[in-house]
């Protein structure tokens, strides 16, 4: 999956971006945090487990 379809289905679900980590981005919501690693493509079971663990 590309990082920005990740990026945009968290944002959807309400997430906003935070800050740049050491090769990650990470986005918060309500005090809830998601590392998301900064590559064009993403593992699709990664991301599947990312959405998965938010109920998205």
């Amino acid at each position: 999956m590309k990082q920005r379809d990740l990026v945009k289905k968290l944002e959807e679900a309400g997430f906003v971006f935070y800050r740049h980590g050491g090769s990650h981005d990470i986005y918060i919501r309500a005090g809830e945090i998601e590392q998301i690693p900064r590559h064009k493509e993403i593992n699709e079971r990664l991301a599947k487990a990312i959405l998965k663990k938010w109920g998205i």
